[in-house]
């Protein structure tokens, strides 16, 4: 069992972050059968580009840095806040010391990948740190950019659930509701299923939660340059596993309100903005807003502003439609 000390002063200093760059370590992971699978209409549009830059560029030298209990954090670097974006990682990434990507190097790149001779050359290179960030870049723009606003949408998303849940219930409900294998006991948060045990005192730093669309359980970064951060999964991912875990749209919700407006109606689970929605469901703003108008009209929902957001949120008629319709 792994745990981390909590303090009043943690919870007061705890936030959340997006991190790209996770997020593409993780797809490159997933693509290289390291992480859990991905569904297999991903797996075959992303596939052959992968393989491809695989090929072309110096990826095979990424993956040889990842271990089953991570990688390196100089590809991943830690997000400064919720507006982190792939440019700010990669001039992060881009700006490592050599001699630091080196150390990392040689506590990471430790299985067979890493004795391939052409592996080795770029890793033994004066110009390691800028082949490495080179091919994540195209990485990025090939495998993941397109999908990116979307799978963004949908962790924004979740963060305003979370703060709303905080707000709501406080923080020991908020923790236990990130996944199955934490609980809050004692003053303290506990991980059922992280590989490693111990205990792990945060004094009065806080703790960094970062919602995923690629994490498959709970990970956990514990060392420095990291602060001690929980990554965990977003909700909604549903909308994008259409072959595993396909968003529920009852037929009788649907014969009612119409395909997309039960489509909406289902995704407000937690609230959200119409520019969320269009994105995580991709789908046009201009049709989404009609939409909301008709529901909201109809008294299935209601709108509020937080801060320089509206957002629509169903109400207890929308809940009972949504919940009677399964």
């Amino acid at each position: 069992m792994f745990r981390f000390e909590v303090s009043v002063e943690d919870l007061l200093r705890s936030r959340f972050a997006l991190s790209p760059a996770m997020d593409l370590v993780l797809l490159l992971r997933s693509l290289a059968g390291q992480e859990r699978p991905l569904p297999r209409a991903w797996a075959a549009r992303l596939l052959p580009a992968f393989e491809r830059l695989r090929r072309e560029t110096e990826l095979d030298a990424v993956l040889a840095l990842q271990t089953p209990q991570g990688g390196p954090n100089f590809v991943a670097p830690p997000p400064r806040g919720l507006n982190q974006t792939w440019a700010d990682d990669l001039a992060m990434i881009r700006a490592t010391p050599l001699e630091a990507a080196r150390h990392e190097f040689a506590t990471t790149a430790t299985g067979p990948s890493a004795r391939d001779p052409r592996v080795h050359a770029v890793l033994d290179s004066t110009d390691a740190v800028s082949r490495i960030a080179e091919a994540m870049d195209q990485a990025w723009h090939e495998l993941l950019a397109t999908d990116w606003p979307q799978l963004r949408a949908i962790c924004e998303r979740d963060v305003v659930h979370r703060v709303g849940v905080i707000g709501e219930h406080g923080w020991s409900t908020t923790i236990e509701s990130l996944h199955p294998s934490i609980a809050w006991r004692a003053g303290g948060i506990e991980l059922g299923s992280f590989p490693r045990g111990g205990t792990v005192r945060l004094a009065g730093d806080g703790l960094l939660l970062i919602p995923s669309v690629f994490v498959g359980n709970v990970a956990a970064h514990l060392e420095d340059p990291w602060p001690r951060t929980l990554v965990y999964p977003a909700r909604g991912t549903a909308a994008l596993w259409g072959e595993q875990e396909t968003v529920r749209q009852p037929d009788a919700l649907t014969a009612l309100v119409g395909r997309a407006r039960a489509r909406l109606l289902v995704a407000l689970d937690a609230p959200a903005s119409t520019s969320h929605l269009a994105r995580s469901l991709a789908m046009a703003p201009g049709a989404v807003g009609d939409h909301l108008a008709i529901l909201r009209g109809a008294g299935l929902l209601v709108r509020a502003r937080s801060g320089r957001s509206v957002l629509y949120r169903r109400t207890p008629l929308g809940e009972a439609l949504v919940a009677g319709s399964g």
